[in-house]
């Protein structure tokens, strides 16, 4: 049976409980070992710890998962992309390169008779109103034609070392908070309420593998992240799977159950 899997927040470029290249060579084979069940492949955001795109320079690194993600195009298996918080700067390389559709925002689809809304996730549900000004900021043309000004040797080291700082931050704060800390859990409440058609909700930013049952049964699910969990969904017409690659002893948090 054919599926479509679901899986973010590599975050390739920056080292985490294993090297970044040994984390990317994991993902390709990863892909190799299951592109024969797939028939898309969704990458929720943060693929890279940072990306920007230069009018001639892309940054350095990811050579193994961008050949593969071609090669999955080019074979048939729909790629698609949503850029992350660290990955936001796309302007063009994906879809021009590699064949590849990149959202940045949210989108809502029909997979398997059943209403999907996905996306990346960060700036969603109340609070954080410091970052959601950030993101607004960093997504405007005119930063980013100031930023493409500073040469790629300087700007590129100063634009990594600023993620960095971004992330060993982020991680200090994804642990499950509880479903009235949890802000995707309550922007996805605030969906139910306003009576929005949806059976599934699948978002990552969060680095939390989490499966949650909402009021009205829907479910939101985060995707978790490949620094730590090597966590993926997968879904086809039996319905949706929260997996680990190679990691069999760790689990989703399913409502009130703890990784």
């Amino acid at each position: 049976m054919k599926s479509t899997y679901f899986l973010s927040d590599v975050h390739l470029g920056i080292d985490g409980a294993e090297s970044s290249k040994v984390r990317e060579k994991t993902l390709v084979r990863f892909l190799n070992e299951h592109q024969d069940q797939m028939e898309a492949l969704y990458f929720m955001g943060d693929l890279f710890d940072f990306w920007f795109e230069y009018k001639k320079v892309i940054p350095k690194g990811g050579v193994r998962i961008l050949s593969k993600l071609a090669e999955l195009n080019e074979n048939g298996i729909q790629v698609h992309f949503f850029t992350g918080n660290h990955d936001q700067w796309m302007s063009g390389y994906f879809e021009d390169e590699l064949g590849i559709r990149v959202y940045h925002d949210p989108i809502t689809v029909s997979l398997y008779g059943k209403k999907v809304m996905m996306g990346h996730g960060d700036g969603l549900g109340p609070g954080d109103h410091g970052y959601k000004f950030i993101k607004k900021l960093f997504r405007s043309q005119l930063s980013r034609s100031l930023f493409s000004l500073i040469p790629p040797g300087i700007g590129i080291p100063i634009a990594r070392f600023w993620s960095g700082e971004s992330r060993q931050k982020g991680a200090k704060e994804n642990v499950f908070l509880g479903a009235d800390r949890e802000w995707l859990i309550q922007y996805c409440e605030s969906m139910v309420r306003a009576k929005a058609d949806l059976d599934y909700y699948l978002f990552a930013h969060r680095h939390v593998p989490i499966h949650w049952t909402l009021s009205n049964k829907s479910t939101y699910i985060n995707l978790g992240d490949w620094l730590v969990y090597r966590s993926f969904v997968l879904m086809n017409d039996s319905g949706v799977e929260c997996r680990f690659y190679n990691n069999a002893g760790k689990q989703f948090i399913i409502n009130n159950t703890p990784v």
